[in-house]
């Protein structure tokens, strides 16, 4: 009877400890798949990627400004909204070369810059490699600037401000979780101006409202 009820405790617990066993083991894999699963939502080409959130970026490119080669240089920081939409607020220079205008017969050279609000729907943002449509609506300004060829002193001639509007779209690489790299391409739009000096050749608004081509680096939470 004794050896009845031990060979019975003893089944007992066996079939609790096998049963314990499975359970654990349906938990486990259950857990994996939803790890996995949450994991491969997000994709990048260096591994996963996170959740919306918020970035800082900076760009150079390259454009024209009165047919004279120029480069750009700007920044900008961003909310990204259900990793879809990101809203904020950046700016970008420009300057271009050098250049001899005969009228005056000296070197002179325009820079200047602007900024404002951004908005930027992003299209696919979990594939690796997607499309974003930043657009950039605010002011700026610009200067023409002379060399004095004696002194080498640069002096600013005179100044105008704009109105500007700058559709963009841009190719994103998901490079790591925090850093994606975007190759892009703008058009710049402004309000009608004139600059220039007495006796100098005359610049126009369509000095500036030409393409760019930008290089943007982008650090954040995606």
């Amino acid at each position: 009877m004794k050896k009845s009820l031990v060979f019975s405790a003893l089944f007992i617990i066996f079939c609790m400890t096998v049963h314990s066993q499975e359970n654990d083991s349906i938990l486990k894999e259950t857990n994996t798949k939803t790890r996995t699963k949450s994991d491969d939502d997000f994709k990048t080409l260096f591994g996963n990627n996170r959740s919306q959130g918020a970035y800082g970026a900076f760009s150079f490119g390259y454009t024209e400004v009165d047919n004279i080669q120029a480069m750009t240089f700007g920044g900008k920081f961003e909310w990204i909204v259900s990793h879809s939409l990101g809203f904020g607020f950046g700016g970008t220079g420009f300057i271009n070369e050098y250049h001899w205008d005969d009228n005056l017969q000296r070197d002179v050279f325009l820079t200047g810059g602007y900024g404002g609000f951004i908005i930027e729907p992003i299209l696919l943002p979990k594939f690796p490699v997607h499309l974003s449509f930043p657009v950039t609506l605010g002011a700026g300004g610009i200067s023409y600037i002379t060399k004095e060829n004696q002194d080498y002193h640069n002096m600013i001639e005179d100044s105008e401000v704009f109105l500007v509007a700058e559709p963009s779209a841009e190719l994103e690489f998901n490079i790591t979780r925090h850093f994606r790299l975007a190759a892009g391409a703008s058009y710049r739009f402004t309000t009608p101006f004139d600059i220039g000096m007495s006796g100098a050749t005359p610049v126009s608004s369509d000095a500036i409202e030409s393409w760019t081509y930008t290089l943007t680096f982008k650090f954040g939470r995606f």
